[in-house]
């Protein structure tokens, strides 16, 4: 089954259409952790419910994803997961910590520790291919996006033992463990291009890759050691026939590089204008970028910085409107909801 098989209103799809590099019917919007973070609906569900528990039910994933498209009527959905439940799924000795973030009980060292990783197969994830074919059905012609996160990221947290602002560790591994940290991030790449191949397989549309540390990394860093991972998965990707999004962190520097890894859309945080990030990703999408506390505005100061955004947008290959990173958990969701009605509203050009 493809995704354009499961409802025929996919083919009219905003989102996809400027994916894709076509022109959309209007600039299409969406926001990364629109599922939970801000809306009292999310926070009842999860209540008393852990988070990789919650990304473990499907009927959990299908309502928290569903929520804020019934919400905003947004133009795409995100599959409700986490960056790590992937490793959780192949056995990783881990867990999410309120207030912390993912905590992994023996961090990776030597190549016997990416060893004892096992690859993952659709029989380790039941509950994803179970949610997506749910959400598909529901979602009907609003697409779906699926979630992996990126060998770099992922392997951050592995050897660093949780988050880390210094990566310290990790980079220790990278240039002075070259042959573990090969491993490692072949090892991760292999689990985030299965883990994305369940997705599409079960009727996700698109694809978006989160490398959220990336910007700690030098060009030349990035270019050596972790884009080959990152194109291996996005090319995995790409043989699927979905559009693929790549999106970093403080990434400024290594934009054109992410699109060279296989993107069809780039994403930009709030730190770059568009109009420069366009300049550096070539002949690709691009995905953004307010400034999440531009929400916390008074609304004609936002929806100002976001005619500003679309504006800059019509250079690109296809522009998708988002905010530069994740909404912040204080969002008023009434503000997202203005803010959605502004960026769907807005006249395209002629």
């Amino acid at each position: 089954m493809t995704s354009l098989d499961a409802h025929p209103d996919l083919a009219h799809s905003p989102f996809l259409a400027a994916a894709r590099g076509e022109r959309p019917s209007r600039t299409p919007v969406w926001f990364m952790r629109q599922a939970g973070r801000s809306l009292p609906e999310y926070l009842r569900v999860r209540e008393g419910v852990g988070m990789l528990e919650s990304c473990m039910d499907p009927d959990l994933i299908v309502e928290i994803t569903l929520q804020p498209v019934r919400r905003y009527g947004v133009d795409a959905a995100i599959f409700f997961s986490d960056i790590v439940l992937p490793l959780k799924a192949v056995g990783v000795d881990l867990d999410i910590k309120p207030g912390v973030g993912p905590v992994i009980a023996q961090p990776v060292r030597t190549l016997a520790d990416v060893e004892a990783i096992p690859d993952l197969t659709p029989e380790h994830v039941p509950y994803i291919t179970e949610a997506v074919r749910g959400l598909v059905a529901e979602l009907g012609g609003t697409p779906l996006i699926g979630f992996a996160g990126a060998p770099f990221t992922v392997a951050s947290y592995l050897v660093e033992g949780g988050p880390s602002k210094e990566h310290a560790r990790t980079k220790a591994m990278m240039f002075g463990a070259p042959d573990v940290w090969d491993a490692l991030m072949r090892k991760i790449a292999g689990i985030a291009a299965a883990y994305l191949e369940v997705q599409v397989a079960a009727g996700a549309s698109a694809v978006q890759l989160f490398d959220s540390w990336a910007g700690a990394l030098t060009p030349d860093d990035y270019r050596e050691h972790v884009m080959p991972h990152s194109a291996g998965v996005l090319a995995r990707a790409g043989a699927l026939g979905v559009p693929r999004i790549h999106f970093g962190v403080g990434t400024s520097n290594l934009l054109g590089l992410m699109g060279e890894a296989g993107a069809d859309v780039v994403g930009v945080d709030w730190r770059t204008p568009l109009a420069q990030a366009i300049g550096q990703v070539g002949d690709r999408g691009v995905q953004g970028n307010l400034d999440p506390t531009l929400v916390f505005a008074p609304t004609e100061v936002m929806t100002a910085r976001a005619a500003q955004i679309i504006e800059a947008g019509r250079a690109a290959r296809g522009h998708i409107f988002n905010l530069g990173h994740g909404v912040i958990p204080s969002t008023d969701p009434d503000q997202l909801s203005r803010l959605t009605e502004f960026v769907q509203g807005y006249p395209m050009a002629d």
